[in-house]
């Protein structure tokens, strides 16, 4: 036997950040911020005959335009023992009892569960009348959040991480590091910054980005307890001469050691290497003073959305600058959050969906090739789920809309044409 409890916004996130299943998308924190996007939420705990609390959700409503109806979405799920069936029995109850009281035709959840730790989860949701979509791809557009993500270890030291990226990101990120980028943590006022980066980046790749009231409530709601880092990545020109100068030393003292050896073709044969690095150096010795010339202050080149939950750390949003590409600032930055993730207490890193090994030609396949390198495995959850309530205008809201949207657009499409 369960029964309700009342707990204040910390008890709730609390329990969320310490719970194995606990998830950024059901803390109150987020809950809030997507008020800005006409969802509003209510919540409720469940607690065993000692009071031991058991379990708790965050349910989203969205009033259906035109209809006396709102959709319920609990984002990632109840949190609580999913191999536990009665609990989880005790908590769809619950939340059946709150989305009728709101007038909802379906509640959907889609937990972040290990299909191959919890296929008997699986099962019992079917078993609870739920409605499975399957295993769907994890770039696939009729779901509401990914199946599949892509997911790093981050619970280990800086070599242990470093050593745990593919072999050549290793060397992109050990060379990010010396190329003279800063990375730092930026206020509400560089939400500005990071838009006009997210611009850019939509320009470049082609796909729409958020207004900056989006990005802001998610900072003023997530940020204040300790939920979201902006992260932003400067080129410092001094630094970029800088070090172009101590290579070119470094160059120069081995030059002198070369210079005293008696194997005459050994000799000659370093020389000749170390003479064209040094002209390399040369050249990007006039490249790094043209550059700080041209730009006295620090330039900022990318930056992201860092978000935490307990133990687990979120990639959210990316932007990077189309100049000066080749000092790997992403590269620097992921690092760097993945470190300042780590030492908030998070041990897993989530690059957010894939498409798992998509074709060469597959729009997806850029990403993929991105999040495989950092040491990450894919996350593949058990997926979305249904419980209706009400079958016709379920129907109407899933099954007929979608159909009437896709024939508008190959209407337009042929109108066009």
């Amino acid at each position: 036997m369960y029964k309700r409890l009342y707990l204040s916004e910390e008890e709730h996130n609390k329990f969320i950040e310490e719970h194995p299943n606990g998830d950024l998308l059901q803390l109150t924190d987020w809950a809030e911020s997507k008020k800005l996007t006409g969802w509003y939420f209510r919540r409720f705990a469940l607690a065993d005959e000692t009071s031991e609390l058991k379990g708790v959700a965050t349910l989203l409503f969205k009033k259906v335009p035109r209809i006396n109806t709102t959709l319920c979405y609990i984002s990632r799920g109840f949190v609580c023992d999913y191999h536990d069936h009665a609990l989880v029995e005790a908590m769809l109850k619950e939340a059946i009892i709150i989305a009728k009281d709101e007038k909802a035709y379906t509640i959907k959840i889609d937990p972040d569960l290990p299909i191959d730790e919890y296929e008997d989860a699986l099962e019992n949701l079917k078993i609870l009348g739920f409605k499975h979509h399957g295993l769907q791809d994890g770039m696939s557009k009729g779901t509401i959040q990914p199946r599949q993500t892509m997911v790093t270890d981050i619970d280990k030291d800086d070599a242990e991480l470093l050593q745990s990226f593919e072999r050549n990101n290793r060397t992109k990120v050990r060379n990010a590091l010396k190329k003279g980028t800063e990375v730092y943590t930026g206020g509400r006022d560089d939400l500005k910054t990071f838009v006009d980066l997210m611009k850019e980046t939509g320009e470049r790749d082609g796909f729409l980005t958020r207004d900056i009231t989006y990005f802001e409530s998610m900072y003023d709601h997530l940020h204040p307890n300790g939920h979201m880092e902006l992260f932003l990545v400067r080129l410092n020109p001094s630094k970029v001469e800088a070090s172009v100068r101590e290579d070119l030393e470094k160059i120069e003292k081995e030059m002198k050691k070369a210079h005293k050896k008696k194997d005459s073709d050994k000799k000659d044969n370093q020389l000749r290497d170390l003479s064209n690095r040094q002209n390399k150096l040369y050249k990007q010795l006039q490249d790094a003073e043209k550059l700080h010339k041209e730009h006295p202050e620090k330039i900022v080149l990318s930056g992201a959305l860092l978000a935490l939950s307990g133990h687990k750390a979120y990639y959210l949003y990316g932007a990077s600058s189309n100049e000066y590409r080749d000092f790997l600032p992403n590269h620097h930055m992921q690092y760097a959050m993945m470190q300042f993730a780590r030492d908030k207490g998070a041990k897993t890193y989530d690059f957010g969906g894939v498409s798992v090994m998509p074709e060469k030609d597959s729009p997806h396949f850029g990403l993929w090739q991105f999040k495989k390198v950092w040491g990450t495995e894919v996350s593949e959850k058990i997926g979305e789920f249904d419980y209706i309530l009400k079958r016709p205008l379920y129907t109407a809201a899933e099954v007929a809309m979608p159909l009437f949207q896709k024939g508008k657009v190959k209407l337009n499409q042929l109108r066009k044409k």
